[in-house]
């Protein structure tokens, strides 16, 4: 079953930058900007060890992103649970995903172990504007 719309996923394939919000345990949120991609209606992130995003998927895989626009003003917010994957057949697939949408990590190649990556299953969504 899909969470989202035709329309909402055509707006995330157009974008590549979201603001990615986690939260710890201890209930304080973190939000940063990062790339994505789509696999689906799946949001497809890369981040590095050590971080604090990280840190607050491991505890907490609960995320919600916005993607959105000023001129025209449009946005979309997806909540979900994220996914880690470390190593494995579909960690390589993921990354395929990101290597294919993005120049700078096909020029910057790295491989399972280095760097984990996020698939972030919708749950919920709301938008405006699209």
């Amino acid at each position: 079953m899909l969470v989202l719309s035709k329309k909402e996923i055509q707006f995330l394939k157009s974008h590549e930058l979201c603001r990615l919000a986690t939260v710890s345990k201890q209930s304080i949120p973190h939000v940063t900007p990062v790339v994505y991609a789509m696999d689906g209606e799946n949001v497809i992130i890369t981040i590095d060890y050590g971080t604090k995003k990280f840190a607050n998927l491991k505890e907490n895989q609960n995320v919600s992103l916005v993607v959105d626009t000023y001129r025209p003003n449009a946005a979309l917010l997806v909540q979900g649970k994220c996914q880690i994957f470390e190593r494995g057949a579909e960690y390589v697939r993921l990354l395929k995903i990101l290597f294919d949408r993005f120049e700078f990590y096909r020029k910057n190649p790295w491989g399972e172990g280095e760097s984990p990556i996020l698939k972030v299953v919708p749950s919920k969504t709301a938008s405006w504007g699209l």
